[in-house]
């Protein structure tokens, strides 16, 4: 029997933001399960380098970065850094072996992904975005997999399978909307998310816009501010006359889902594919310096599907929100409950098994 069906042996590229890290942690989890053996490359000094060696997968480090705001000299020297990383890539490779190697995201899989390319091995990636990256769009040119959370994510004609994007397994178990909100009374539950870095726009308004409504008709506000913004946030619901949660990071984001009837946030791939699972209503203000605008492009697919509405946030302020809240809150809780369901309708929540299964597909071809 060949070591790759008594245990094939994967490796997992992902790095930098959880965008990229928590689906590809997804990803890990179903396979350790299945008795796969998964090893992570990524860099010393994204979230990678936090999550993943307490997730218990080992992870092996390339030295690897973006070339934004480096200067000239960073462009200078990035053929340099590149042939470093793609070294250290390719050595990793060799001692660890894999049968296949998964790409989901990050500076990381550029090197990676041109090492498992030279080294022959089954080479697999996963685009989270409504429109693909530099990097996976590269990538795609050599993989003998390519896989897309949103339709469209590659612009040239190829063999791209459409699978959702991998979420953490306490998400996809939460009860269904209708369940959920058959218990609920009085005041709205208003979950405010402006991603793990937080989002200044939604903290300075959102205290604004919450003090516009009478006491009485209030949602209750749930609101995470992002590193180094709590006491600032926290002193302007203060100065409203408020009463909010506010904290800097959610844990325990299926509770938060659980308990909202609505969500104001940003549109990363993963805040987008997670509230289709859980099934939650939002107002998205789509971060409006990310590349390509791919936040906007995430955004339409629950937008277009019923379960959302845009706000770009060049055309935010404090009354043009209001508005917009006001108008959902008027509907109360049935239009809340509408617009969950046409989240939950739009998601695909057999990602994680999906991508797994073509790891495995690729490791005993």
């Amino acid at each position: 029997m060949s070591d790759k069906a008594k245990s094939p042996r994967i490796l997992i590229m992902a790095g930098g933001t959880g965008g990229h890290v928590y689906p590809a942690l997804a990803v890990a989890d179903y396979l350790r399960k299945q008795n796969v053996e998964v090893s992570w490359l990524g860099t010393h000094k994204g979230l990678e380098a936090r999550v993943v060696g307490k997730a218990g997968f080992p992870l092996h480090t390339i030295s690897i970065s973006g070339l934004r705001g480096k200067g000239m000299l960073g462009w200078v020297l990035a053929p340099l850094r590149l042939n470093i990383a793609l070294t250290q890539a390719l050595m990793i490779m060799l001692r660890l072996r894999p049968h296949a190697v998964l790409g989901m995201g990050g500076f990381v899989t550029g090197p990676g992904g041109v090492a498992a390319f030279v080294l022959n091995r089954a080479l697999l990636i996963h685009e989270q975005n409504a429109i693909a990256g530099l990097t996976n769009r590269l990538l795609s040119r050599i993989a003998g997999k390519v896989m897309a959370a949103f339709p469209g994510a590659f612009k040239k004609a190829q063999l791209v399978e459409i699978v959702g994007n991998p979420v953490r397994d306490s998400i996809d178990q939460l009860a269904a909307p209708i369940e959920r909100f058959a218990q609920r009374k009085g005041r709205l539950n208003l979950l405010i998310i402006g991603g793990s870095l937080g989002a200044l726009a939604l903290n300075e308004t959102l205290p604004k816009v919450v003090a516009k409504f009478d006491a009485a008709h209030r949602p209750h506000v749930w609101h995470q501010t992002g590193a180094g913004k709590l006491v600032s946030t926290e002193l302007d619901y203060a100065q409203q006359g408020i009463q909010a949660k506010v904290v800097e990071f959610i844990e325990d984001m299926d509770a938060a889902y659980a308990w909202a009837d609505l969500v104001i946030c940003r549109a990363g791939a993963l805040t987008i594919s997670e509230l289709a699972i859980a099934g939650v209503g939002s107002i998205l203000v789509p971060y409006p310096h990310a590349v390509d605008d791919h936040q906007t492009a995430n955004a339409d697919f629950l937008v277009r599907a019923g379960a959302a509405k845009l706000l770009p946030q060049a055309e935010m302020n404090e009354d043009v929100l209001f508005s917009m809240l006001s108008e959902i809150m008027t509907k109360g809780r049935r239009g809340l409950l509408k617009m969950a369901l046409a989240a939950r309708g739009a998601a695909m929540p057999e990602a994680t098994r999906l991508v797994a299964e073509r790891c495995l597909e690729a490791a005993h071809a």
